[in-house]
């Protein structure tokens, strides 16, 4: 195929303009945040904690709004047997910032935290959080190498262009200005990405709904001239699956680090609220174009067009509908514009995914749990080569791994049944400990991975109420697969299993351990009674000394540099308030003779 030259001087031009902002965005904000005392390696991480409205609103929005977020949408919309209905993720997304808003923000940024592990961290300690820490990496992982893997292929779509070449270079690129410029490279080409996807979709729409091949809209909503009508419908005896699909996106939308990364960039916790309401309305403008093109797309007699007689969800395409619709009814400008949106979402979504692993990476696992004593400059220098090595993993899978939306799928489905009720729990539920912890991660993971994952042809070992064997054939390979659909709300269960089991084995060893029932020798994750063991005194460290009492610092080791200095200012989970240790009432005694 030859390469359309107009398509790629167009998408060089675009990049060439991502670059620019980003490396403009790091050079103008080079200094931002330290001399008010902040290190580089934070700065790096959430800016100077002082992102302005226009651009917090744009990057918050980007939390969510990328490739498979406008891709995703439109395809769900024209899928046969699907529709709107089943196009959960714009309502689901926007009322996970809602509620991320309402109950999250304020007290994650209140407490001057600088990643999502770090309450984790705080309170069920290093090891704790190093388990932790899987869940959310993968997620972040497999995100960017499915977004990246979309990209190649609508770019092939359009441009002609090899997909491998188009995905190395839109990673290296995205790799490269958050390499320099870290949140402020990231959030300052949100804007300009989020700009050109609004206007490149909208400028796509009256071109696409114009050509002679696509019937009205309007009627083809609610009759069947090509394919079932696009706004789709609900079957009662498919309603738990649907409720347990939007539970998924509304609250596993929420502990994410993309997120939390812009929340505690905010400059006061009311603030990161704001923007937190403000992005979900962006969510769903956002999403407006993309339902109309897969509603366009539901909606052609595609035996009129350049693209052939056959459909694309007959040929195993409905996944690349956007692209399809921006290539055979467009004019080449136009669609060559709406590239540039696609382009724009992954890439807003790429850098974020790469730069939240590694920020998680670099203080959670190698300062926090290895190096507490390392330099501002040597998180510095982890984090710029982890951005490398997390960018070449991302783009690694998607150039290698066939089933990267299935890896994607678990790995977002673990986050939801795995970190959101640790994070309920750290943040809300007084008196869990470690060993809660660790009870609801084990309980969550089986009872997930037990039901299985089609996608990735992982079969269950726990067939729940309702399951119905199934049968799928490929159009192309004929090939016939067959598989087990769980029709119970099992993805919710299992997170609701992980919250209980979490508050139940929390209390049930403080009971073990306090009553006498159990020996002190067996507190072997110094999580009841070992109230100043090696453990918990390293956590005391990433706490301000002026918010814990005399006893908590006197076996503390000193602080090596100044990197951990007001990281934490929640002592709540360090200590309860109606407890006073012996060593706290000998020294306030000898205060006062």
């Amino acid at each position: 195929m030859a390469i359309h030259v107009d398509g790629l001087l167009a998408i060089i031009i675009f990049y060439l303009l991502i670059l620019a902002v980003g490396i403009w965005a790091a050079w103008k904000n080079k200094n931002s945040g330290i001399s008010a005392g902040t290190d580089r390696s934070e700065s790096i991480m959430v800016g100077g904690r002082d992102i302005g409205l226009f651009v917090g609103g744009f990057t918050m929005t980007a939390t969510w709004v990328g490739g498979g977020y406008i891709n995703g949408t439109a395809e769900s919309v024209y899928l046969p047997g699907s529709g709107l209905a089943w196009a959960q993720a714009p309502f689901g997304y926007a009322l996970s910032l809602v509620v991320g808003g309402l109950f999250f923000a304020k007290p994650m940024r209140s407490r001057g935290y600088v990643t999502m592990l770090d309450p984790f961290q705080q309170l069920y300690g290093k090891r704790m959080g190093g388990l932790l820490f899987i869940p959310a990496l993968l997620g972040e992982m497999f995100w960017s190498a499915a977004i990246l893997s979309a990209l190649g292929a609508t770019l092939s779509v359009i441009v002609d262009i090899n997909i491998n070449v188009s995905v190395v270079i839109s990673a290296l690129i995205a790799v490269f200005y958050t390499l320099v410029g870290g949140l402020y490279s990231v959030a300052y080409t949100d804007v300009v990405q989020l700009f050109c996807i609004f206007l490149g979709l909208w400028i796509s729409v009256p071109f696409a709904l114009s050509s002679p091949a696509v019937s009205d809209i309007g009627v083809t909503a609610v009759t069947a001239v090509f394919q079932p009508p696009w706004l789709g419908e609900i079957d009662p005896s498919d309603g738990w699956i649907w409720a347990d699909n939007f539970c998924l996106l509304m609250l596993g939308g929420i502990p994410w680090q993309v997120y939390f990364q812009r929340v505690l960039s905010a400059s006061s916790a009311s603030y990161a609220q704001v923007l937190s309401f403000l992005a979900a309305f962006g969510c769903l403008v956002m999403a407006i174009p993309s339902v109309l093109i897969g509603a366009i797309g539901a909606s052609t007699d595609w035996n009129q067009t350049s693209y052939g007689p056959v459909p694309p969800v007959e040929k195993d395409e409905s996944d690349m509908i956007l692209p399809i619709v921006l290539q055979h009814l467009c004019p080449p400008a136009v669609s060559f514009f709406g590239l540039g949106a696609v382009s724009a979402a992954v890439m807003s979504s790429a850098d974020s995914s790469i730069l939240s692993a590694s920020s998680m990476f670099a203080r959670n696992i190698y300062q926090l749990a290895f190096r507490q004593s390392a330099s501002d400059r040597e998180i510095v220098w982890v984090m710029r080569i982890t951005i490398f090595v997390f960018g070449a993993l991302a783009t690694a899978m998607a150039l290698l791994t066939g089933s990267v939306y299935g890896l994607w799928y678990l790995s977002s489905d673990l986050v939801y049944v795995i970190i959101f009720p640790q994070l309920l729990c750290v943040l809300f539920v007084k008196g869990t400990n470690t060993y809660g912890s660790v009870a609801g991660y084990v309980f969550g993971l089986l009872l997930r991975v037990g039901g299985g994952e089609p996608y990735l042809r992982l079969p269950p070992f726990i067939y729940y109420p309702g399951w119905r064997p199934r049968e799928k054939q490929h159009r192309l390979t004929l090939e016939v697969e067959r598989y087990v659909e769980q029709r119970f709300p099992y993805k919710t269960v299992s997170m609701l299993a992980s919250l209980l089991s979490n508050a139940a084995f929390s209390y049930l060893a403080k009971y073990l351990f306090e009553s006498g029932t159990l020996s002190p020798k067996y507190d072997f994750l110094d999580a009841v009674l070992s109230k100043h063991s090696k453990e918990t005194m390293d956590k005391t460290t990433l706490v301000t000394h002026d918010n814990i009492v005399l006893s908590e610092l006197a076996a503390v080791k000193p602080r090596h540099g100044s990197s951990l200095a007001g990281t934490f200012v929640n002592t709540d989970v360090l200590m309860d308030e109606d407890t006073v240790s012996p060593d706290a009432n000998n020294q306030h005694q000898q205060r006062d003779c």
